[in-house]
Order: structure tokens, then C-alpha cells, then sequence
């Protein structure tokens, strides 16, 4: 897979662009020699580029990968975190929030491909994906309570809501670890794939996400995510809203004309 184009946030992340796959942008955890722990600086650097990628209307999918060959990410940088004092990690929270929230705020699907250790906020930053892509060597969980805090970069409510409350409870409770097939029997992860192809099945998956409508996309996603919670009549408001904003896009007229015609449809992304 060739690079077509790639920018850098700080020394830790980086966004690639493949050929063949414009509208996929791959959003890239780079500091292998801490297994991607993720530091304040790395936090700030994914805060950015999530920033980046929410402004960038031509990108329709982004997939989260890791370049360490046996990580995703261990979560905080708890060597760091130990430096700290009261006031510094008072000071630094707003930091590491950014990071988390940035990836799960991004208006465009998201797909993580998980391989090896995804613990923490490691596996909190997956989980503040739309799906998650994890081959066979995958090891995820949350063992925040295991070093005396919870965790904070979402999993206490994006977990309950992927496997129920009983379920998560048991294991934020817990701490424990679980392998790759036994989350995915959960429902911890979305799809198990071979080891070592995780990345290349997600990048798939976000190719395929991507031919379809940009503004369909997006509207999608957020009825999904806002709709998620309520109750039925209230969700089906939420999803009417989605739909009156795309009913009379470009993209709805460009879909329907496509099909008629039989052929593939160029999407304006309007």
C-alpha cells in the first residue's frame, strides 16, 4: 500500500493518506518505544490531529491503527503520570480528556484495528471508535482499578453500552484481561481477524465505509451516537432530524440518480 501524502502531530501520531483510498485517512499511533503509552504530549498530538481530520470534509473514513508490532496502546503513561504532583496531574487532566473525546467526537465513522496489548485508555481509545477490527493476538481490558484509580477516558460509559451494565461491571471490577477470542464472544471487539491482519482488514472496511455518501455517513453516525440512551419516540425524532438533513442534500440526489442510471455514483459531498 503506497503513501500517498502524510502529516505529522508532534513526534508520537501521524495522519497517512494511501493511494486509492483518498477518502480514507489512516490515523496513526507512533511511539513504539513506550508501546504507545500515551503521554501528555502524544494526548495533545491526538487531540490535533482528531481536530484536523473533523475539518477535512474529504475524508469520509478514518481507521486508528499502531505502528508497534505488539501494541495497540498500553493506555497512560503511568511513568509520567508518577512524576506528577496533585496540582500537575489537576492541570493535565483537560490534556488527556482531549484525546479520548477527539476520537470520539470525530464526525466521520471510525474503525480501530487491534492487535497485541489494547489496555486502559489504550483500549478506550478503541472503544471511542465505531467498530473495532482485532486479530487474534489482541489483549484488551480495563485494569484501572488494579493501580487505584477508574478509567477516564470514557470506558465507564462506552463499555456498558457495547456489552450492558453487568457485563462491564464485572470487568472494570475485575481488571482483568481478556484475550482475543473471548472478547469477541463478548462483543469487546467487533470482528477477529487472522493475526497480524488487522490493520489490513480495517483499512478495508474503511474503504468500503467510504464509497458510500459522505453527508449519508455523517448523518448517520450522529443519529446512531445521539439516539443512543433514549427511548424509542425520542429516538426516532433524533433519527427524522438525521434524515431531513440529507433528504434534500446533493449526495440524496446524486444516490438516486446514480442507481436509476446504473452506474456508480460521485458523490458531492453536500
Amino acid at each position: 500500500m503506497t503513501v500517498m501524502s502524510e502529516q505529522r502531530f508532534g513526534e508520537f501520531v501521524v495522519v497517512r493518506r494511501h493511494e486509492g483510498q483518498e477518502h480514507v485517512a489512516e490515523l496513526v499511533l507512533d511511539r513504539p518505544k513506550a508501546m504507545n503509552a500515551v503521554s501528555s504530549e502524544m494526548a495533545r498530538s491526538i487531540g490535533a490531529a482528531c481536530d484536523a481530520l473533523a475539518a477535512d470534509r474529504g475524508v469520509r473514513a478514518t481507521v486508528l491503527t499502531s505502528t508497534h508490532e505488539r501494541a495497540f496502546c498500553v493506555g497512560a503513561d503511568l511513568k509520567e503520570r508518577n512524576s506528577f504532583s496533585d496540582a500537575e496531574l489537576v492541570r493535565q487532566r483537560p490534556t488527556a480528556r482531549a484525546a479520548y473525546t477527539g476520537v470520539l467526537e470525530l464526525p466521520m465513522p471510525v474503525v480501530a484495528a487491534v492487535h497485541g496489548f489494547a489496555l486502559g485508555g489504550g483500549f478506550e481509545l478503541a472503544l471511542a471508535c465505531d467498530v473495532i477490527v482485532a486479530d487474534r493476538t489482541a489483549v484488551v481490558g480495563l485494569p484501572e482499578v488494579s493501580v487505584g484509580v477508574i478509567p477516564g477516558g470514557g470506558g465507564t460509559q462506552l463499555l456498558p453500552r457495547r456489552v450492558g451494565a453487568a457485563r462491564a461491571a464485572e470487568l472494570v471490577f475485575s481488571a482483568r484481561r481478556v484475550e482475543a477470542a473471548e472478547a469477541h464472544a463478548l462483543g469487546l471487539v467487533d470482528e477477529l481477524v487472522e493475526a497480524g491482519r488487522d490493520r489490513e482488514e480495517a483499512l478495508a472496511l474503511g474503504s468500503r465505509i467510504a464509497a458510500n455518501s459522505p453527508v449519508g455517513l455523517r448523518a448517520a453516525k450522529r443519529a446512531l451516537r445521539l439516539g443512543q440512551g433514549l427511548d424509542l419516540r425520542a429516538g426516532l425524532e433524533v433519527e427524522d432530524a438525521a434524515w431531513r438533513s440529507v433528504a434534500f442534500s446533493g449526495d440524496r440526489a446524486e444516490g438516486v440518480a446514480a442507481f436509476n442510471e446504473k452506474r456508480k455514483p460521485d458523490w458531492p459531498g453536500e
